[in-house]
């Protein structure tokens, strides 16, 4: 019996399993902390430069950041897998991330060894520093990504599902400048800075109540002002704000400097907005969720589960925002287990996260494979992308 591509994808992961769950390993001991992933960007480059990709290292100003292209024929789609490897400051991996470069190489080397009927092409980006200031953002801001019709990702977690919904995030440091006096003795000569920030952080209390229900707005003090007897002439706030709609956090941001522009007036102060950070909301594609889903059951994927309608807020969602994407959570740890936890780095070099490695290049290959071989698909979902996205004007 003449076994169909999948399956023929599916044998092809097998065969090269050894190689890809001692790639996860590796870099599990690795354990890179955000764009100081040297070792484990070599490696996954230089599996893909033996398996006949032309890479690039160090795109977009970031040395750990890479590219690799493999193109079959001329025309056809192009199909972005993405995969990030940098670990947590203080424990090492954990939230998965050693999972997802073997995974990914895995799935584009088995799509180029087994399908040559059509012509496609397979673009891998190695994208650092996800846990700390989203290197995703400055890879798009240099260029990368638009050369490709879909982007697809992977990510461990306690089940294995897709996602609908990210946080758009804008986070600001917010610092009053003010006049320091004696607090007893002449506090009418001070104009105080941590009062303009105090007064800040009140009205942003005030806000909450008039924003939608999945807002969010956090606020702390950076640093100590100083002593109480003393009118502050400094003060530094941090301030994140949140929504599942990019285009509605623009509204809240601009309430927000209002909010700081009106503290200052009433105090007598200056101040200085710095954006730190800009984390967009994902514009889910519930096409490429289904091919995942569909291929995750095909795999038998462990602890299938209802699509999760709501994550945190990552660089990624910067992505899918532009472009049609999503990301096949694979469950290799208990459910209710929480990332960034001492369980995650526990279950890393386990069975179940070996197995993990394995399900999700054979999902991403065979959902690779779908895009391919149909490519108009490739255009209905890129057609309801721009829909989605123009309703996010109304939403």
């Amino acid at each position: 019996m003449v076994k169909s591509r999948k399956e023929q994808i599916f044998s092809e992961v097998e065969r090269i399993k050894s190689c890809l769950i001692q790639m996860a390993d590796d870099i599990y001991d690795f354990s890179e902390v955000s764009f100081e992933e040297y070792s484990s960007s070599k490696l996954l480059v230089d599996y893909l430069e033996k398996n006949d990709f032309q890479v690039e290292r160090g795109i977009a100003g970031l040395p750990t950041a890479f590219r690799a292209v493999y193109k079959k024929g001329e025309g056809g789609p192009s199909i972005g897998l993405l995969c990030e490897y940098d670990a947590l400051k203080t424990i090492g991996h954990g939230c998965g991330h050693h999972l997802q470069g073997p995974a990914v190489v895995g799935a584009a080397n088995a799509v180029k060894t087994i399908f040559n009927e059509k012509p496609y092409t397979l673009v891998v980006y190695g994208t650092p520093g996800e846990e700390t200031d989203g290197g995703k953002i400055d890879m798009l801001q240099k260029g990368c990504f638009q050369d490709i019709d879909v982007a697809l990702m992977t990510h461990g977690g306690p089940a294995t599902q897709t996602d609908v919904k990210s946080m758009a995030l804008a986070s600001y440091r917010v610092i009053f400048h003010g006049i320091s006096s004696h607090a007893a003795i002449k506090p009418e000569a001070g104009k105080s800075a941590l009062d303009s920030l105090l007064l800040s952080f009140n009205a942003l209390e005030f806000l909450r109540e008039h924003v939608k229900e999945d807002s969010r707005m956090h606020y702390t003090i950076e640093s100590s002002p100083g002593p109480s007897n003393v009118v502050h002439d400094k003060a530094v706030g941090i301030f994140d704000l949140r929504s599942y709609n990019s285009l509605y956090l623009d509204q809240i941001v601009e309430r927000f400097e209002n909010i700081v522009k009106g503290a200052s007036l009433m105090t007598g102060t200056t101040y200085e907005i710095q954006r730190l950070t800009r984390y967009e909301s994902k514009i889910p594609s519930y096409r490429i969720n289904e091919l995942l889903m569909n291929n995750a059951s095909l795999a038998e994927a462990p602890t299938l589960r209802p699509v999760r309608e709501k994550t945190g807020s990552t660089d990624f969602g910067n992505v899918t925002f532009k472009i049609p994407g999503a990301c096949i959570r694979v469950a290799f740890v208990p459910e209710g287990t929480p990332s960034h936890s001492k369980e995650f780095v526990m279950a890393g070099k386990s069975d179940t996260g070996h197995a993990a490695v394995i399900y999700a290049a054979k999902i991403l290959a065979a959902t690779a494979y779908d895009l391919i071989y149909n490519p108009e698909m490739v255009e209905e979902i890129k057609s309801d992308f721009t829909k989605l996205k123009e309703q996010m004007k109304t939403m």
